[in-house]
């Protein structure tokens, strides 16, 4: 009797487990901003198959950047990404954001993320704001790149600070390079809060 209790609770708990990780999941890339991608990729000359996300809700030290396989609905990558020190709320958790050039301040929204270049910080990523909340990218110089200030692994620290550019850390980055560098069209970044 008792080895049936324990084997029914190992189960339940078991359970338990999975649905808490399968709905973490879902809290770090809910499934109205997947679908919101899929409905604005419709009929546009971007890769159908593949966008990319950055849930700023989450905390900088944890998976926060994903790139998502839209056909077969789930994720091919998670990393670390670092926002703008202007983004900072002084004693607070919260975040602000901004599409004025100067303010160091990250920006929402969709963006095509553009052809690859060598500049001050390796190979980057151009991004063109779509949005009117992102439309500044371009002249502010918003790129996708990498930054040796960010780490691999999760952690309880929060991450370091760029003054506007997503920052991956070099190994994220050389991932997510195959990924783009193998795409025939556009691939779409979607910052979200």
């Amino acid at each position: 009797m008792m080895k049936n209790f324990i084997i029914v609770l190992a189960f339940l708990s078991f359970n338990s487990t999975i649905r808490s990780q399968s709905s973490s999941a879902v809290n770090d890339l809910p499934q109205s901003k997947i679908s919101e991608i899929k409905n604005f990729l419709k009929g546009k000359n971007y890769n159908q198959n593949l966008a990319v996300f950055i849930n700023f809700k989450i905390h900088s030290g944890k998976y926060r950047y994903f790139i998502y396989d839209l056909k077969n609905n789930k994720i091919i990558q998670k990393a670390i990404v670092a926002h703008s020190e202007g983004s900072v709320v002084k004693n607070s958790e919260t975040l602000k954001f901004s599409n004025t050039d100067g303010s160091h301040q990250s920006s929402l929204g969709k963006y095509e993320i553009g052809e690859s270049y060598s500049g001050k910080f390796g190979k980057a990523y151009r991004l063109k704001g779509l949005d009117e909340t992102n439309s500044n990218a371009m002249p502010r110089a918003i790129v996708l790149h990498s930054y040796y200030c960010v780490p691999d692994q999760e952690s309880k620290s929060l991450t370091c600070l760029s003054f506007g550019c997503p920052m991956l850390s070099k190994n994220a980055f050389r991932e997510t390079a195959q990924y783009l560098d193998e795409s025939k069209s556009p691939v779409i970044l979607y910052a979200f809060y």
